[in-house]
């Protein structure tokens, strides 16, 4: 993405936020499937600067994570296990074995998600794998519990199905609600 479409799409989320809310947030995270290219992140922040936002994390997630973690006994990791990296690096396990049923939900091996921030103003990073567990539990179009990506991640992807087939030039509603 170049820097003025990170920009724009940044400055219309945010003016749609305001539009909404009366008043720009406090706080921004943005989260990727892939890096944050050199291009994005200045129009990124360029945007952030515009809206005089003062806490800003930038978070890449790959689909999945080449590292596992094995738990004692039959079961995966616990739902919600996991270990940084580094600095800037850290794996979550958003699908895994649930204490409270004593058992993993799952078909198949959990795969964790690997965490990369290359902006990260938030000091701490269980905030920002608390708030990244919370949002695989967001998507109210289905009955699984604990989705393996974020509702930020896939609500895009969907919505990103849909508008494939927006005509050039055509302006497509901003609603939710038409890319459920």
């Amino acid at each position: 993405m170049s820097s003025l479409d990170a920009f724009n799409l940044t400055r219309t989320a945010l003016q749609s936020y305001k539009k909404e809310h009366g008043n720009y947030p406090a706080r921004l995270v943005i989260h990727k499937t892939s890096r944050f290219h050199p291009e994005e992140r200045e129009g990124f922040q360029r945007a952030i600067e515009q809206s005089e936002i003062e806490i800003a994390d930038f978070i890449w997630m790959p689909r999945r994570s080449p590292i596992r973690l094995f738990r004692n006994g039959v079961y995966p990791p616990l739902r919600g296990t996991a270990m940084r990296l580094d600095d800037a690096q850290t794996i979550l396990y958003t699908r895994g074995s649930v204490d409270f049923f004593r058992t993993y939900p799952g078909l198949y091996v959990p795969n964790p998600l690997l965490l990369h921030a290359q902006r990260r103003d938030t000091p701490d990073w269980n905030l920002l794998l608390k708030e990244t567990l919370a949002l695989t539990k967001m998507n109210w179009n289905g009955t699984q519990f604990d989705g393996a990506l974020p509702i930020t991640l896939k609500a895009a992807r969907q919505v990103g199905d849909i508008l494939k087939y927006v005509l050039d030039g055509t302006t497509p509603d901003p609603r939710y609600r038409f890319y459920m």
